[in-house]
Parts: structure tokens; sequence; C-alpha cells
């Protein structure tokens, strides 16, 4: 839905010469044009008016001087810096470009009709007059001579299969008679047919199709050629068909165009000569002639030179170009340029620019020669309100097509209305005034503006066939005349429709070529039908597009180099002046752009522009390189990318770094700003004050897309305007998660929540409200809020979950408003709580059933049910009513199940012959709850204490049951008698004791006690059985022989000193122990110093060799660890230089060669599994430390080495107690030198320790969370810092790898007398 507007036009007249031009041709790399007259060739500047080189035909003999000769093609050969050309004599000529001098390459003695050159011009085709193709390679060496007229059909004959005769065949519409209906012979070429061969060119250079009169018939033939000369296919008899041919350049199609009996038609065939497809020119049969078509380098517009086949009354002929372009399977008339019946402005060539597609070179009689450079857009409404219908126009010849997106979206080439005017349409403009954007003003190439308005007529609500009218077209008000002598075809070009009298023109400078005159255009008081211009602005440069902005009605000029211009438009004086910045900067485009829209970023204006290299620009800053489109509508810019995807940014809330920002990344989960389209799809419209986005796909079709950012933000402005049944419809219809009502701002909503029920007003609305709710932050989830965007924080109820909280609002909510009329809902709360309260709900049911409600609109209890039995499993509805012990409501709800009456009838009938309580333990335990079935069982007396006892082992609820029985009971006793056992059974038997001893089980209280080496608490209660002395001697003994097992040897010494009444056994169990000074004491108490020499200072002797022996054993140890450390370490960061050196700086891999990584990137040990995963936290770190392996060469050595290390620290450091207990035994017993010497020793480990720490666990590997910056730091070692943080580490790794283990060192176990 693209229309082509004129963004500049260059005219020239300087070049003058003899005769007229023939042929034109354009230098691709200097754009000078190149042309040849029937006296001369002449290279010429356009902009410049500069003839640059010229060289006579005539002189050299290769024309007559007569001006009788004539040029029939013209080709500018850069590889060569010449220019090829030939003449009707024969002659092939190059003319250098740089020394001006001609050279005859070659002769054709019966002359040549045609030269054409191949687009790689590697290849030259020459027609003849002996109706003959001569192929020659770029060098002139020919390659083939062959005749034009061939018998042969080609290579690419068809092959007929044998499938039935012709006779039986079906042949549609024309009936049976077709089938013996003759031949008609072809009829021959028209009058006006030159006769003369053409020849084009594929755009591949592989094919070329040449058409010429059959000699036989009289009508024309198409053949196709391959690159080596070989005919390939030539047409079916086609009448009528005329001398145009141009070859498509994708290679699609070869156009040419055929005279009907009643129509004059662009015709299409394929590269086996057959039809396919045409569209019809808008003249009768006899009208007008085409002289050329012409296809664009990239295949999107066609253009038609046509001239008038009948003379004026002046005896001239009119004639036009036509450009044409495809979309749908329709084809549109974008531009008419009428050239007038002067013969002296008639154009004698026209040539597409071969490197702009869009740029069109005209030479006339006169030698005027026109550039025009065209751009594609969209005209669409500028309206920002919902007055605004989102009208897009498209200019179909003499037809605006105008399509309201508002309203309804018709794809294309139909429409909602049809404007017909008098004559082609070249130019269409929306007026930019508020309240009005619907009026469409359309320039026609008569120079004529026709201004359409809305119809104000009484709207009918229905018409006769039962259609409802909701958009009436467009009227035309008026025709204006525009007072400007237009020498040229499109002389006002960028028309701008600012107010209802006020138009904006661009014309071609008065002064310079490089110049332009901004017109104001205004009603002439004395004429209504006139446009006068009542200002002119001279601006020094080509303007190239003019944009207005809705918001700040700015109006913006745009140079062809870029520049930008502020047009003041709304004074008594117009003026231009410079765009600058708040700052006072004046802001340029870099490059033109060919497409540009005003907007306000930050508060700030800009203006935006898209190159047509798919740059965007806003101001001087690129925003984004891959764009293919892009509007802008309220506070949003809409793009869309070659990547596919639709951008949707809100400018308000983004500077221009956010913007690019945004622009460059890729977005992220739940990113509203981004949404995938189609391959191809461009921008059409935006609806105003809506979420609808119009997208066109590459072959013409239309898809409406609401996306996302421009739906949550209307979703907001409802939301905080209360307006919830608009938002509740908007968000059910485009699955918007309704928790976003709440989410948005939940203060506010609760609140508000009887608004919304009342907007709604239906009970399904509220009812799937409530059944969608869930718990998670919908605003933090899937929706989040925009940068910048106010954070609504849910209000503080203690312990309360969100769907809690909403459900109980509602229910409180609509029991005040109306109960009856909302008791489905009311049920929807409680069941869709957290904990469903199904027996509230159940009794609500029930009590409606019991009382009936006489109010109109209330449910019954039947439908209550039914509803209910819709939102829970039947199954779990009816096990809760079960738990009611309501069995009114049990039979209510079986009722409407699908149970069987023979399944639960008999079930409940045994339940209502129990007793009340063994009843509702028979429920209970049904149901499996059984804490309240042991509640109930609890009272039905002694007969059933045993099958609570049962129920109690069963179920393991023995805390439970203790609380139901009082402590001095019999049945308390048994209970904890069974406990206890449990707690055996589950290793905990010092807690059996405690329930043992409580409840006056000694016996079996002592071996508990016993057996968990509780001694005090054993010792207490063999004194309170009480045990005979040689009993409680044997025990202390036991319990003495446990506690030494488990080096606890203090407490062994206690109880045989004291209860077994041996102080030897116990002074021996503290020297075991190394317990020195509680061993003394006892020595001196029981008065045995003889064990002093024979076991105590023999054991210190021992202790001393063996504190010694096992200090030296973990310093080479640590020693060892911390070498192999160092060079392991080496290894790797060479390795990772040896990679940075071949990748550079950037390489991904060069991270897993760093000092820590091993702790901080993964390997194949580093990879968890479900069954370590599932283990506890201590296990799960046995089994990452399983993993590491001290093999020299392993993946983690190095961290092996570091835990190893660790564990070594950790050992020595916590030897400080034990070492100074010993230390002052030798002291005592005068081994002053072995004290030293162990002093000594332990000292310089902890030195060696700790000195080690910052070699072992060095800063940077303990602030390795920290990126990496400072003075020091370069833009690699920052980015690799930033890189390392974002790669995913192992789950599982263990902190103390990464910090050294804490040294005690407040810990004072030196002995001064010793150093």
């Amino acid at each position: 839905m693209r229309n082509l507007k004129l963004l500049k036009s260059l005219r020239s007249s300087e070049l003058q010469g003899p005769g007229s031009p023939q042929c034109l041709s354009v230098r691709a790399d200097t754009g000078s044009l190149l042309v040849a007259s029937n006296y001369s060739i002449t290279e010429y500047d356009p902009r410049t008016g500069q003839e640059l080189s010229e060289a006579s035909l005539t002189a050299e003999g290769f024309l007559h001087e007569d001006g009788s000769g004539e040029v029939v093609g013209l080709q500018d050969l850069a590889e060569h810096e010449s220019a090829c050309l030939a003449t009707a004599g024969g002659d092939v000529i190059l003319f250098n470009l740089n020394t001006c001098k001609l050279e005859c390459v070659g002769s054709v003695d019966s002359g040549l009709t045609s030269m054409s050159w191949s687009p790689d011009e590697e290849l030259v085709i020459l027609t003849t007059g002996q109706e003959t193709i001569i192929m020659m390679t770029k060098d002139f060496e020919p390659i083939t001579e062959v005749g034009i007229h061939q018998d042969d059909f080609g290579e690419g004959k068809f092959i007929t299969v044998g499938w039935g005769k012709k006779e039986t065949q079906f042949h549609g519409s024309e009936g049976k008679q077709a089938a013996q209906r003759k031949t008609q012979e072809v009829q021959p070429a028209a009058t006006c047919d030159d006769r003369r061969p053409r020849v084009t060119w594929r755009g591949d250079g592989q094919l070329f199709a040449v058409s010429a009169v059959c000699p036989q018939t009289g009508a024309r033939k198409v053949r196709v050629w391959n690159r080596e000369g070989v005919l390939q296919a030539t047409s079916e008899p086609i009448n009528g068909l005329e001398q145009a041919l141009c070859w498509k350049p994708s290679g699609s199609l070869i156009a040419s165009t055929q005279r009907h009996p009643n129509k004059h038609s662009v015709v299409f065939m394929e590269k086996n000569g057959l039809l396919h497809g045409d569209f019809t020119l808008p003249f009768s049969k006899d009208q007008a002639k085409v002289k050329d078509l012409l296809w664009n380098s990239d295949s999107t517009v066609l253009a038609v030179w046509l001239e008038d086949m009948t003379a004026g009354e002046d005896k001239q002929v009119n004639t036009c170009i036509q450009l044409w372009s495809v979309g749908n399977y329709h084809w549109y008339l974008k531009q008419s340029l009428d050239f007038g019946r002067d013969s002296q402005k008639a154009p004698v060539s026209v040539f597409w620019d071969p490197e702009r597609p869009l740029r069109l070179h005209v030479v006339t009689r006169a030698w005027t020669t026109f550039t025009y450079d065209w751009g594609w857009t969209t005209e669409r409404s500028p309206g920002l309100d919902a007055t605004d219908g989102a009208n897009v126009a498209v200019i179909d010849g003499d037809k605006v097509l105008v399509t309201s997106f508002r309203r309804s979206v018709v794809p294309p080439p139909m429409c909602s209305f049809e404007l017909q005017l008098t004559s082609p349409v070249n130019q269409v403009t929306f007026l930019c005034q508020a309240q009005m954007t619907n009026q469409l003003a359309a320039m026609t190439s008569d120079g004529q503006i026709s201004v359409y308005k809305q119809d104000l007529g009484e709207k009918a609500a229905k018409t006769t066939n039962g259609f409802r009218t909701v958009s009436r077209p467009l009227v035309l008000q008026k025709t204006f005349r525009v007072t400007v002598h237009q020498q040229e075809p499109l002389a006002l070009r960028q028309l701008l429709w600012l107010t209802d009298d006020l138009f904006v023109a661009v014309s071609p400078g008065l002064l310079l070529p490089t110049s332009s005159t901004l017109l104001m255009l205004h009603p002439a008081p004395d004429a209504d039908d006139t446009l006068t211009v009542r200002s002119e602005v001279e601006v020094d440069g080509v303007i190239v597009s003019v944009v207005h902005s809705s918001q700040s009605a700015t109006v913006a000029l745009q140079l062809e180099d870029g520049q930008i211009r502020k047009l003041l438009w709304d004074c008594p004086e117009p003026s231009v002046e410079d765009w600058r910045d708040t700052s006072g900067c004046c802001i340029n485009f870099p490059v033109p752009c060919v497409q540009a829209a005003l907007c306000s970023i930050s508060g700030e204006e800009y203006l935006l522009g898209l190159t047509d290299r798919s740059h965007l620009y806003a101001g001087d800053t690129e925003l984004a390189s891959n764009i293919s489109s892009f509007a802008v509508c309220n506070d949003f810019l809409l793009i869309t990318t070659h990547s596919h995807t639709c951008r949707c940014l809100q400018l308000s809330a983004l500077s221009v770094k956010g913007l690019q920002a945004a622009l460059a990344s890729d977005g992220v989960q739940n990113d509203e700003t981004l949404r995938r389209v189609e391959r191809g799809s461009r921008i059409v419209t935006v609806v105003p004050q809506d979420t609808r986005v119009i997208l066109q796909m590459p072959r013409g079709n239309l898809e409406t897309v609401h996306h996302r950012a421009l739906l949550l933000a209307q979703l907001r402005r409802w939301l905080d305007g209360l307006r919830f049944r608009d938002a509740f419809e908007s968000m059910r219809k485009l699955r918007i998660n309704l928790n976003f009502i709440y989410d948005h701002n939940p203060k506010v909503f609760l609140e508000n929540i009887e608004t919304f029920i009342a907007q709604l007003d239906s009970l399904n609305h509220i009812n799937l409200f409530l059944t969608e709710l869930k718990e998670e932050d919908t605003t933090s989830i899937m929706y989040p809020r925009p940068e910048g965007g106010l954070i609504q924080t849910p209000p503080a109820v203690s312990g309360q979950k969100k769907v809690d909280v909403v459900c109980d609002a509602f229910k409180s909510a609509m029991e005040s408003m109306d109960p009856n009329k909302f008791f489905l809902s009311i049920l929807t709360a409680h069941v869709k709580k957290t904990v469903p309260e199904l027996e509230t709900a159940l009794q609500k049911v029930h009590e409606l059933r019991v009382n009936p409600p006489e109010a109109p609109d209330a449910v019954s209890a039947e439908e209550a049910l039914k509803y209910l039995l819709f939102l829970v499993n039947v199954n779990d509805l009816y096990e809760h009513s079960l738990g009611t012990y309501d069995f009114d409501l049990v039979l209510m709800v079986a009722e409407k199940s699908q149970k069987d009456p023979k399944e639960y009838l008999p079930f409940l009938n045994m339940l209502k012959s129990l007793e009340l309580n063994y009843q509702r333990y028979t429920i209970d335990k049904h149901l499996k709850r059984y804490k309240k079935a042991l509640h109930h069982l609890s009272k039905c007396g002694e007969e059933h204490f045993s099958e609570a006892l049962q129920l109690v082992k069963e179920q393991k609820l023995y805390t439970e049951a203790l609380r139901l029985y009082a402590a001095d009971s019999i049945h308390y006793k048994a209970l904890s008698c069974v406990y206890a056992e449990h707690l055996v059974e589950q290793q905990q038997a010092e807690q059996a004791g405690l329930l043992l001893w409580r409840c006056g089980e000694l016996a079996s209280a002592l071996q508990a006690f016993t057996s968990s080496s509780s001694w005090r608490n054993a010792i207490c209660v063999a004194q309170q059985i009480p045990l005979p002395p040689d009993q409680l001697a044997l025990l202390a003994r036991d319990l003495a022989e446990k506690l030494t097992e488990q080096r606890r040897y203090s407490e062994a010494a206690l109880l045989l000193d004291q209860y077994a009444k041996d102080c030897e056994e116990a002074i021996l169990a503290l020297i075991t122990g190394a317990v020195w000074e509680e061993a003394l004491r006892l020595i001196y108490m029981h008065n045995r110093q003889d064990i002093t020499e024979t076991n105590l200072k023999p054991a210190l002797m021992e202790a001393v060799s063996t504190q010694t022996t096992f200090l030296e054993t973990q310093v080479a140890t640590f020693t060892r660890h911390r070498t192999r450390l160092a060079v392991v370490r080496e290894q790797k960061e060479k390795a990772r230089l040896d990679m940075l050196d071949e990748d550079g700086p950037d390489c991904p891999d060069a991270e897993l060669y760093s000092e820590a990584s091993s702790v901080l990137t993964g390997s194949k040990y580093s990879h968890s599994n479900s069954r370590i995963s599932s283990r506890s936290s201590k296990n799960r770190r046995k089994a990452e430390r399983k993993k590491l392996s001290l093999k020299e060469g392993s993946p983690m050595e190095d961290r092996a080495l570091m835990c190893a290390l660790g564990d070594i620290m950790s050992t020595v450091d916590k030897m400080r107690e034990e070492m100074h207990g010993l230390l002052k035994a030798l002291v005592l017993f005068q081994f002053h030198k072995q004290a030293e010497k162990l002093q000594l020793a332990f000292t310089e480990a902890l030195q060696m320790i700790e000195a080690a720490i910052p070699e072992v666990w060095p800063e940077s590997l303990q602030s390795n969370q920290t990126p990496l910056t400072g003075p020091n730091s370069t833009a690699n070692s920052i980015m690799a810092s930033f890189q390392q943080q974002q790669r995913p580490a192992a789950p599982q790794q263990a902190p103390e790898v990464l910090t050294p283990p804490k040294m005690r060192n407040g810990i004072k176990w030196k002995l001064a007398v010793l150093t």
C-alpha cells in the first residue's frame, strides 16, 4: 500500500547541440549523461550544466553531414572508460571518454538496426539490416551470427506425450465448439509499428530475447536465445503484439504490449514464449501507442512511454510516461508524467539509472534533460486521537483507493472506498489539522488539487438490504487550479496540507538547479477554485522531504545532502532556519533519508530518518542499521527489521542512547517491545489510541497484530482510569493473563472491587477472573513494567497470599452488594482459595437448599451444586461433604454425581448405624484424616483403646496420642512404652529412656540410657531402683568402657573413680586421653605417685614423639602441595596466553585457562546429576569433594590442591589447645629441652602456613565475583571480568575453596618460660 513520492527533480536546459538527441546512457561511476544525436556524442553533467566532453560523428564520416544519420544504440563501458555506439550505417564506434577520440571497431555493410550489451558487459548483440544477429565479445571478437527468423521452435520445444486428442479435452466455458474451431491466422503488425527488431537481456545475462516482424505473417514474434547464441524458444502466435520489449531484471517475465480489438494491454511472457498475465492501459484501443517499456534495476517499477496516435488541432501529439507497480497481483498506475503536445518538449530517450533504482533520466527533443528521484512512501492520516480513521490512501491511476483501518481491514487491491478523479493522480496528502485528519487532497498530473472531506449528511441506521453503515466515504468538496507556471511535468512536489486554507509545496529553484522554492498556497480571495502563491521561501539546497508533527505543529525540511531545516510557517513572513538541539548545535543527517518523521524523545523533538540502506537515524545519531520500515504513533516508535521482528518502544521513557541500546539488543524473555513477524513485513499504519498495527507482507496481503507494548500501555491507561470493563474485554479477547488487572495496582484494585464488579455485571466474567487467579506477580514475570514506571506494592496483609486476599475481598464485596445475585461467584471465591474452602461452600449450598431465597434472580440449590461440581472434582467434593458428617449434604452431592447408589448407600447406612464418635472416627479414617480419627476414637471408651493403639502405631501419631490422655492414666503409660519402642528403633534411645523413666518403667529406662551412653541418667535411675553396690560398680565399668571407646576419657575416669572405686584405672584413662592435669590431680588425691614414673612420664615422651612426627608430615605435605599448585597455575596461564595469541582477546575459550578456571568454570566434573542433587547438603559436599583428584594432570587438580592445603591448615590450627596442655606437663616434669623443641616446631609450622595464604588464595581469586576495574585495568580485562561473571558456574561450588580457613590466632598456647 505504498505510493511513489517524488523526492527531487533536476531540470537542465544548458546543453544545446545540432540536430536532436537520439540515444541516452548514464555513466555509473560519475553520474554524468551520455547523449548521442545525429551529429555528435556528448558527455554532460546535469547538475552543473557543464559539457565534459564531445566528439563529432559527422566530421569522422560516421554519420551524414546533413543530419540524416541515426544512432541505434549507446552504451557506457565503465571497464574501458569509453562509450560504445552503433549507427544505422553499420559502424560500431568506441568513444574514449578521457581522450575524446572516436575509434571504429567494426562495420556491417548491411547496416545495423539495434545494439544491446549484456548486463555484465561481456557480450554485445547486433541486429543487422539482413535480419541477422551478430554476437561478439566485449573485445568485439565475433562469436556467432545467426538469422533472426528461425523455423525451429528452439531447444525448449514442448513435448507432446499423446494423452488424448484435442477433440476430447475440456475447453472450459468455450464449450465443445472450441475443439472444431479452426486456428485463426495471426494478423500482421500495426501500421504504427516501426518494424525494427528489439533486443532485451535477462538480468543475469544468460538469456536474451529478440522481437522481430516475421516475413511470412507480418506479425511480431519473440524468440529467446541463450548466451551461446542457441535458440531456446519461440513465442506463440500473438495477435496485435507490438514493438516494445523489456525483460524484467529479476528474470521472471518479458514485458511487451498487445493491441486487442477492445483494449490496449501490457502483456508478460515467460522464457518459453507463453503468455503469463497482463494489465490494461487506461486508454482506448487506438488512442495511444507504446514507444517503449523500461523496467527499473530492482524490478519494482515498469515505465511505459506513450504517445498519442492522432494529432490534435495543432498537429502535435501528446507524450507521457507512466510508472506502474504491482502488489497482490494488481497493477497500480503510480505516476504519470505529461509532457504536453509541444514536440520540442517530447522525450526522445528515457533511461533508468543503473545504480539508483528509482532514478529516471529523460532527454527531450530540445536537449532538455530531466532527472527524477522517487521514493516509496505510505500516505497515512496523521491524527493522534480516536477521531482519526487510520486512513491510508493508495494511488491507482485516476483513482485514490482509501482504506479506513480503524473500522475494517480491507486487503488490497480492494479498499473501503474509491475516489474517482478526472486525471491520473501523482500526489496525495491528508490534512494535518487536529480533528480533521481524515480529509484528503489529491494532486493530478494536470496540476489541479482536489479536496475531499467527510460527508456530514444524516446517517441512516440501516440500509435497505439490512446492513448498517459504519462509515461514509469522502466526498469531493472543491477542485483548485494552481496558479504556478509549470514548465515541466511534476513541477510541484512534496505537497503538504497544513491547515484548511494553507498548502505547502516545493518547486525547483528559480536561480540554481541545486536550490528549491517553498510555495505557501492559499485560496485566492477573488476565485474560490484557485490556489495562489501567498509567499515564497528560497532554500539553498534541494528539498527531498517535508515533514509535519501533529503534536508540536513543527514542519521540518530535509535537503538532498541530509541537512535539516525548520520551516517557520505560522507567521506573517515564513522563513527557514537550521535545526538545532537544546544546546544550540546544528543537527543534520549524516546521509540523506528516504523516509522521515518527527517525534519527541525524552521531551526533545527529533527528526527520525530511514535511508535506502536500512539505517535509522535520530538527527545525527544512528539508532539501528537493519530497519525495513518505521512509524511514529502517539508516544511510540514502531519499527520492523530485516531480522523479521517488530519493535515498539515508548519514546518518553527512553533517551537516544536508550533507543540505541534497545534496538541493538535481541530482547529478553517476556520482552513486551519485541515480537516476531513474517519475513519482509512492513508497517502500513498504526491505529491511534488503539492497539492495532497493520502490516503488509511482500506479496501484498495485510495482517493486523495487536502489539504487546501498545496493548499493555492501553491496558495500563484503562486500569489507571478505572475502566475495568474495557480492560477486561480486551484482555479476554487478546489472551492477556487476567491477573494483570490486580497486579498492575493491587491497592487501587482492592479499593475499587465494587466498581469492578458493577462494571463487569456478569457472573461468567467475574467467575472467569476468579478462576484465573494465580500467586505469581505478572508484572514481574510476564508483563514487566516499563523502565521508569511507577511500581505499585501490594497491600501489607500479614501471612495472607494474593489469591486469598482477592477471594476474600470479592466474597465480602459481593455478599454486601447482592448475595443472591452473586451466589455462584461467592462459591467460586471459596473454592479458588489456596486451601479450598469446600466445606464452607457445601454448607452454603446446603443452607440454600434448606432455606431457598425468594429473590427472583437467586439461583437454586441444584444449580449451585451443579456449578460446584463443575469447579471441583466430584470425588473430592463427595469426600469433603462426607467430612462435614452431614449425611443430607452427602446424599445431595452423591445424587448429582455419576456414582452408583449401590456403591455409596450401603456405606452411608452402615455409618448411620454407628455411635457418633465411632461414626466420625470411621469417616475420618476413610478420608485418611488420621489425626481427627484418633481424636474421635479416644472418646469411644476403654473397649476401643486397642484399636487406638494400633492406629497410633500404624500412622506414628505418638505425640498426638499422648496429648489426648491423662498423664496418670494407664493408657498414657501404654502409649509411652509404645512410643519408647519406636524411639529405640529410630536410634533415639536417650529420649526413649526419658519417656520410660517418666512413666515408672525404671528397668527399661536404665537399659535405654545405658545403650545410649547417657551415663548420668543411667546412674540416677540405678540409684533410684536402687542397685546393690557391686552391680552399680559393674554398671559404672560398662559405661566407662563405652565412653572410652567414644574417646570421652574424662567422663570415663569420673565413673571409674567415683562409682567403680578404681582410682588406678581412672588415672590410666586420663593419661590415655592426654588429660594431663586431671591425671595429676587424681594421682596426688589418691597418693599414687608411683604411676607418675611408671605411666605418666613415658606417656609424655610418647606424646612428644607422636606430635613431632605428625607436624613434620603435615609440613612436608603442605610444602609439596604448595609447590605443585604454583606449577599447575603457571601451566594454565601459559595455555591461556597461547590461545589469546592465536584467536585474539575475544576468544571465548581463553577464560577456561584463567587462574581460577577449575573453580569458576565448568568441566566434565562440574555437572551435577539428579541422584547427587537429592542428597543432603553434607553428603552433597562429600560428593563434590570426591570429584577432586590430586593426580597430576587431572582437570581439577588445582582445586584439589587448594582443598588439601585448606585441610592441613585446619588440622594444624586445631592442635593449639592440645599442644598447650602437653607443653605445660613437659615443663612441670623437667622435660625442658623437649618442650622447647616441640614449641619451636609448632611455631614454625603455623608461620609457614600463614605466610602461604596469599599465594594459595590470592586476592583476585577471593574477589572474582566483582568486575575487575580500576586505573590498571584494560578494556579486555574488564570485559573478561564481566563475561566471567555472566558465565554459568557450577551450582555446587564449595565456598571454602575460594577463601582460606580462618586461623585462630587469638588462642594463647605458647609458654613464656620456653621462649
